[in-house]
């Protein structure tokens, strides 16, 4: 039986190798009888600024309440994006500002440093491409974005397991060798 799948691509372009990578990923998981919806940051109108207090008394523009919607309605969760100065490009981020509030995807407890994830009973696959090699991503700089998205982020509201697959070195690879990511990820899909 299938699974609902919500497969976010983070990249600013569209037609982007992270792009590829998202389509290869759906095509693989709808290809196993999965149940496959894409969201492409790049073509959501949002503001990703928290300009108030708090994200959650900002005006909700609908792509913010399409994007809860879709998080609700998915039992697996597939974030595709590059790594850029270490972390995710800013498109992403600000989603996650606006998206995952506090009373939606987290709670405080009252009196309390801990606090509750709200959004468990789902799974989530990090997809990011990057111009190091991966050994050396996680080596010389420890991996900071997947660990912030993967622990701080995604974990943190109650989603696990956070599964994550690293590509690189992008830059001056063959076009062999990005169709072998893309049979990889397209793989991937069909079986997470």
């Amino acid at each position: 039986m299938g699974r609902k799948v919500l497969v976010v691509l983070g990249h600013p372009r569209i037609d982007s190798y992270c792009g590829a990578l998202a389509t290869a990923y759906a095509t693989g998981a709808a290809g196993a009888g999965h149940d496959v919806r894409r969201l492409d940051l790049a073509e959501s109108e949002f503001d990703p600024v928290v300009r108030l207090t708090s994200a959650k008394d900002q005006p909700t523009e609908p792509e913010i309440i399409r994007s809860r919607e879709l998080i609700e309605w998915c039992e697996h969760l597939v974030l595709v994006y590059p790594t850029w100065w270490g972390t995710t490009p800013a498109l992403l981020k600000g989603w996650f500002d606006r998206v995952f509030v506090s009373d939606w995807a987290f709670r405080t407890r009252e009196d309390s440093p801990l606090w509750d994830g709200l959004l468990g009973g789902r799974s989530a696959r990090i997809i990011t491409t990057m111009d190091a090699p991966p050994w050396a991503h996680r080596l010389l700089f420890g991996a900071p974005g997947v660990k912030a998205i993967k622990y701080a982020t995604l974990r943190f509201c109650g989603i696990k397991p956070v599964k994550t697959k690293l590509i690189g070195s992008v830059k001056g690879s063959t076009p062999s060798r990005r169709e072998k990511w893309l049979s990889s990820v397209e793989r991937l899909g069909a079986v997470d």
